[in-house]
């Protein structure tokens, strides 16, 4: 098969090395899989391969980059796109206020001759010229009918699941006639597991029609399954390139992290006292795309219980309800005192910490260094890192530093030191700071939304590991989470969400049919709830 394109000894340096000596190829029509942990490198290779500014602003790099045989000095995502390379990266990049068409046709609108007046038009061309919204709107089912996801071309992208969001995403890189390479970075990050493999069926047959696909993520069992190579990076060196007919499971994550990783484990017991810590009633939730719709919920105290359900049911509406960051009524009683929603600080001031799914959006100062993230909360509620002098306080820079490095140094948070822009780290070390922040609070109940969401499998290893070692020590925790797999491996109960609804609690030990039957809305089917 021939190549489409070829690293040649790519090397890449900011304050250090961060890609070095890395040479591999990519077959055309092939499903390539890239897997590492954060910081391994990938997204400073996908940054070089597309034109990326940040790269040649920071010096460029060495070595050589060939399609189609040619050496190519691509230097804008614009130049990358005239090749044909596409790529759908880990943040989502849409318009919510337009149409998934508009999203899809952005740049690349098609304009026809005005019915009006024809000869208007000829004269003047493209100045008088209308958009032809039949043919977008045929473009665009075309594309999102290729990825086999049911989604409306007229609907706005405000509001939608955040996985439909992905599809539209995808659909609109594949809608441009000259794609020849996809880059997907943690396409299915964001996914529930039906619409993963709807993705993977997708990406087959994509394949199949000549495009080959660079496929970023770090749930190995989809590498296994998907793609046709697997190239493995480790601090920023290339460890191996091989036919994933040849490799397992445990072996990519063994290579991924130089050791041996199992997340699977059993459920020890732990001393939780049994008492109700938080209990919610009738619950409702106003969150866009994941509407909380009455429910009822108790959780004991020292447990850790899961929280799970398809993408859009109103899963994540639950602790942005009780937390305070979107409209919510109903009764939620803490510590047998009632709890007033719509109010952020009320909620931490009682003793309830959150780490948001929207990293970015909600859980972080992107412009401001790693210690101050990891400090504000507890500076606006307790007090922490201030200095008192007369009447005033001052941010204790010396005291959240020192703070800050521990946490660094507990959560394996991959920086240059605790002065580095958050907005500068990998998504997942990203995630590690907003739960170094919700720790700092010394919570006793803590809300975790997706917390290992675009994680390699060593960090996620990190913070399960972490969750579980909190929850010995008598912390509260209530996880919610896309991965079922994650929720079983350290959750006491797992409450499945429907509708907005909760369709039923489970054992982890319940069979697995028994969470597809209530997330699909069979509960009657399910025996092994709690």
């Amino acid at each position: 098969m021939q190549n489409l394109l070829s690293f040649k000894n790519i090397t890449k340096r900011y304050e250090s090395t961060v890609l070095k000596d890395v040479s591999f190829d990519i077959r055309a029509g092939e499903i390539h899989a890239l897997v590492g942990e954060n910081g391994a490198g990938k997204s400073t290779l996908m940054n070089i391969l597309f034109g990326m500014p940040l790269i040649h602003n920071s010096g460029g790099f060495d070595g050589v980059m060939e399609f189609d045989g040619v050496p190519v000095d691509i230097r804008s995502p614009y130049q990358a796109m005239e090749l044909g390379i596409g790529m759908v990266h880990q943040e989502l990049m849409l318009l919510p206020g337009f149409t998934v068409t508009e999203n899809v046709k952005i740049n690349r609108e098609i304009m026809k001759d005005s019915s009006f007046n024809k000869i208007t038009s000829k004269l003047f061309g493209s100045r008088v010229q209308t958009l032809d919204r039949k043919a977008m709107r045929a473009d665009t089912q075309k594309a999102i009918s290729s990825l086999g996801i049911g989604i409306e071309e007229f609907a706005m992208v405000k509001g939608m699941p955040i996985g439909h969001m992905q599809f539209v995403e995808i659909a609109r890189e594949i809608d441009k006639t000259n794609v020849r390479l996809l880059v997907l970075d943690e396409p299915t990050a964001v996914l529930t597991e039906t619409e993963a493999e709807t993705l993977v069926a997708a990406m087959s047959g994509l394949a199949k029609s000549g495009i080959s696909i660079v496929f970023i993520s770090h749930r190995l069992d989809e590498i296994v399954a998907a793609s046709d190579r697997v190239t493995v990076l480790r601090d920023g060196e290339l460890i191996v390139t091989k036919d994933t007919r040849d490799t397992t499971v445990p072996e990519l994550a063994e290579l991924m992290v130089g050791r041996e990783v199992s997340i699977d484990r059993e459920i020890s017991a732990r001393a939780g006292s049994g008492d109700i810590i938080l209990t919610v009633q009738n619950l409702e939730v106003a969150m866009p795309g994941e509407r909380v719709n009455g429910i009822d919920l108790e959780v004991r105290k020292g447990e850790i219980l899961g929280i799970g359900g398809l993408a859009g049911q109103g899963k994540l509406g639950i602790a942005n309800g009780v937390i305070g960051l979107y409209p919510a009524k109903g009764e939620v009683v803490f510590e047998g005192k009632k709890l007033p929603l719509g109010n952020a600080k009320t909620a931490l001031d009682a003793g309830i910490a959150f780490v948001s799914e929207d990293r970015k959006g909600v859980g972080l100062l992107l412009e401001e260094p790693i210690e101050f993230n990891i400090a504000f909360t507890a500076m606006q509620i307790h007090n922490e890192f201030l200095r008192k002098v007369g009447p005033f306080r001052f941010y204790d820079q010396q005291s959240a530093k020192r703070h800050a490095n521990a946490m660094i140094k507990d959560l394996d948070i991959r920086c240059t030191s605790s002065m580095q822009h958050v907005g500068g780290l990998s998504g997942g070390n990203q995630q590690k700071v907003c739960l170094g922040r919700a720790l700092t609070q010394k919570p006793k109940l803590l809300f975790v939304s997706e917390p290992t969401r675009g994680i390699d499998i060593g960090a996620k290893k990190l913070i399960l590991d972490l969750l579980l070692k909190l929850a010995e020590e008598g912390m509260t925790i209530v996880m919610t989470s896309s991965e079922l797999a994650e929720l079983r491996s350290i959750c006491d109960r797992i409450v499945i969400i429907c509708e907005g609804k909760v369709a039923g609690t489970l054992s982890p030990d319940a069979p697995a049919a028994d969470f597809g039957l209530m997330m699909s809305g069979a509960t009657n089917h399910a025996k092994g709830a709690v």
